[in-house]
């Protein structure tokens, strides 16, 4: 299994973004596909995340400017990401997680294995 971000770079405050996930190799159904993102010195943290059921999970403050889908046919993962910020500036991940629990509760939930891209840099300036 392969998973591979796509979309990433520089834009300005206010901008926006859509990063891609393709995943390749053996066909699989995780629980959710989702899209994490990490500063340096920081913990990866959980932004979002979409089931095959089209059920969503995001972190709260982010509701309102990032939108996360998915084309099950194509198995690829997308974020859309408007207004952003200075703070929005990492490093974002594409994952497949296999969990216990429920997607609205993902940030909780007990992860029994996942799968992970390389990521791709994003890049806010002010």
């Amino acid at each position: 299994v392969q998973l591979v971000e796509s979309g990433g770079g520089l834009v300005q405050e206010g901008g926006h973004l859509k990063l891609s996930c393709k995943t390749s190799g053996d066909t699989f159904k995780p629980d959710a596909m989702a899209w994490y993102r990490q500063t340096p010195g920081e913990e990866r943290e959980l932004i979002a995340a979409i089931s095959p059921g089209k059920s969503t999970f995001y972190k709260e403050p982010l509701r309102a400017r990032f939108t996360v889908s998915a084309d099950n046919a194509e198995r690829r993962l997308y974020l859309q990401m408007n207004e952003l910020e200075p703070e929005d500036t990492a490093i974002y991940y594409c994952a497949a997680l296999f969990f216990t629990g429920t997607i609205a509760q993902l940030d909780r939930a007990a992860i029994r294995n996942s799968y992970w891209g390389q990521g791709t840099q994003v890049t806010v300036s002010s």
